[in-house]
């Protein structure tokens, strides 16, 4: 399985789009800033939203979809799977 997921940070203004087929590691990857860039400059850890698929290449396109989406739009995604906006980490677990 596949998965295209939104991050964001506790204020809850910057969103993070992404792609990965073990949820659980790349979680803890984010959450533990393991690797400098986007996430780690802005704290983005909150795993609001995810989406699965089967195939990679489903995956690849919707992820560059939800990258080119409006931040209305993705919080109305975030809406739609999680309306008190809780963070989801803890349906992926993982042990390093």
């Amino acid at each position: 399985m596949y998965y295209v997921y939104i991050l964001s940070n506790y204020s809850k203004t910057v969103f993070y789009v992404g792609m990965t087929d073990d949820p659980g590691r790349r979680m803890y990857e984010h959450k533990n800033k393991i690797y400098p860039g986007f996430t780690e400059k802005y704290n983005c850890d909150l795993l609001l939203y995810y989406e699965e698929f089967e195939g990679s290449d489903q995956a690849a396109h919707r992820e560059h979809q939800l990258k080119r989406y409006r931040k209305e739009w993705k919080r109305n995604l975030i809406d739609s799977l999680n309306p008190d906006w809780k963070d989801l980490t803890d349906r992926f677990p993982f042990e390093p």
